[in-house]
């Protein structure tokens, strides 16, 4: 989600100062950022749902293959189940007892495999389309920032706006997944507004060359 509407209004930014500086319109600059925030998010929800079922096509052929593999090698995919469990601390008895009680039925075992062995899930139809539309309308509440004021201001004050509005909301996103992941918010927060910025000033100076 975070990730999401990072990358919609890091574009989106880009895209309308560099129309901005190009036109001279603010008109113009709001319909091309309109435009590129909802190409942009229907682009993410797109490409976040075929990657979750892209995911669950690899789950239902890997554990296709393991059923397979159990049919013709179940001596070698029992020695994989044991080596998996030694690993985790069993010997001896229990060691035993843990192998054949998983081996006593198919379904389990091919469970185990996938789970342990290659770390897969089996993916749900509905929530690839929920995680689509998350990433999505993310992506485009991420967008409507730095497009809001070309809609109420002429294009010079509307762009000074947009650039502050974006910079203030990627130290936001940043800081958030900082403090999620690193546990370092302010650090995360400027960086992620530095490239925001960034990403802005050159879209800026192409559309200024480009007008």
């Amino acid at each position: 989600m975070i990730l999401g509407a990072q990358d919609g209004l890091v574009n989106t930014l880009g895209i309308v100062l560099g129309v901005a500086a190009a036109s001279g319109s603010a008109r113009i600059v709001f319909a091309a950022g309109l435009a590129a925030g909802a190409a942009e998010a229907i682009s993410m929800a797109a490409v976040a749902y075929t990657s979750q079922m892209a995911l669950g096509d690899l789950f239902l052929a890997e554990r296709a293959r393991e059923y397979r593999h159990l049919e013709q090698a179940p001596d070698v995919e029992r020695d994989e189940i044991r080596e998996l469990y030694r690993r985790k601390g069993f010997s001896g008895e229990l060691l035993d007892r843990v192998v054949d009680t998983i081996c006593a039925n198919k379904d389990v075992w091919v469970a185990v495999m996938m789970a342990e062995e290659h770390a897969l899930a089996a993916v749900d139809r509905r929530a690839s389309l929920r995680a689509g539309a998350i990433v999505g309308v993310a992506s485009a509440a991420g967008a409507i920032g730095p497009i809001l004021p070309f809609a109420f201001f002429e294009q010079k004050t509307a762009s000074v706006l947009a650039l502050g509005i974006g910079a203030l909301l990627l130290w936001g996103l940043g800081a958030l997944k900082g403090r999620v992941t690193t546990g370092r918010p302010m650090r995360s927060g400027l960086a992620l507004a530095a490239i925001g910025v960034a990403s802005a000033i050159l879209g800026y100076v192409i559309g200024a060359l480009v007008g």
